[in-house]
Formats: structure tokens, sequence, C-alpha cells
């Protein structure tokens, strides 16, 4: 398959780039630094151009998304506004504009997270982010059968305990691998409209 896949510099992206392409798809790469195309999909116009860029695809795979941490008490109306931009609107636009990009039976699969059912402190916007996310998915699987969505909603990854792990006090962690083959599930299998906890 001919897949997009957005965020593959990170530290998710390079683990679902590497199960990807370890099963012989052809993947392109989509960030805001390194990639093969340099974009930000938080601009609706940057991914009008991904879509003319990389023409027809089989699937389109997110594992990018950017939300302030704060109090909520130092949180603005802006701050909000960001986390939709960052994680929501441009996960959206990735499924409203490619609905007509994508392969007939071809599919999507964002990123949301465990605060969307488990929350923290400083984590609102998160929160708030990954349960819209969730929402949107469920909701665009009915309209755009027989293409597909999908999300993989993921607690802290192991590998990040020491950068994040304050940030999730005594939640499991989840091993970058095992992310990665819920990408690998959600693009080569048949559901939709379904969010793959782990």
């Amino acid at each position: 398959m001919k897949i997009v896949l957005i965020g593959a510099g990170g530290t998710l992206g390079v683990a679902v780039h590497t199960a990807l392409t370890g099963r012989g798809h052809d993947v392109v790469t989509v960030g805001r630094s390194s990639g093969d195309l340099r974009l930000d999909i938080a601009d609706p116009e940057q991914t009008a151009q991904l879509y003319e860029r990389v023409g027809r695809v089989d699937a389109v795979v997110s594992a990018a998304g950017d939300v302030p941490w704060k109090p909520i008490t130092e949180m603005t109306p802006q701050d909000y506004l960001d986390a939709f931009r960052g994680k929501v609107l441009s996960q959206v636009e990735l499924v409203r504009q490619g609905v007509g990009r994508i392969a007939e039976r071809g599919s999507f699969t964002l990123i949301t997270g465990v605060l969307a059912r488990e929350p923290v402190p400083t984590g609102t916007a998160a929160s708030l982010a990954n349960g819209a996310v969730e929402a949107f998915v469920r909701a665009a699987a009915i309209e755009i059968a027989p293409q597909r969505v999908n999300a993989v909603s993921p607690t802290v990854f192991t590998e990040s305990l020491g950068d994040y792990g304050d940030f999730f006090p005594g939640m499991e962690s989840v091993d970058l691998d095992k992310v990665a083959r819920a990408y690998v599930r959600s693009v080569e299998g048949a559901q939709t409209g379904q969010v793959y906890v782990l």
C-alpha cells in the first residue's frame, strides 16, 4: 500500500514508520521539520497541499497532535483553540479533505490518548482534544464507508517514562511496538469506527 504518515519524525512516528515499512508498505513521511514532505497539517491549506503533492494513496496515518499543558486556572481561550487546532481540526481535515483523495476502500488512522478516559492535572486541553477526536472517528465512520477511519489511543509510552512518567502517576505504560501494531491493525484490517485502547 501507499501510505502517508504524518508526524513520522516523532517518537511514535518512528515506530509506526518502522512497522509499516517492515511489512512492505510504501510510506511517504510528513512533518513540520523533517520527512519527505515538510508541511504543518494544523493549517488546512497545507493539508490541501499535502494531498495535491502525494496523489492517490491507500491510507493516511497520523501520529501527530499538539496540545498545551497548563493548570486550568492558567489556561486561556486561545490555549483551548490551539489544542483544538493542533490535535482535533488537523486530524479532522486529514479525513474531510482526504475522502476524495484515498482509495475506495482506503483508511485513516488518527491518534488520541489515555486522557480521553483518565484525566490528569494540567491535561484538560489534552482530554478535550482526545475525546473530540474519538467522537469524530465514530461519527465519520458511518458516513465515509466503504472507506474506514479508526483511532489509536495509547497511555504513556514505556520508552518515554523518563520524560513523561510523572504526568501519568500510577498508570500502566505501553511499549511503542504494541502501539505501532495497532496502527498496522487499523491500516491492514477491516474494522472502522474503532478506538484501539492501549
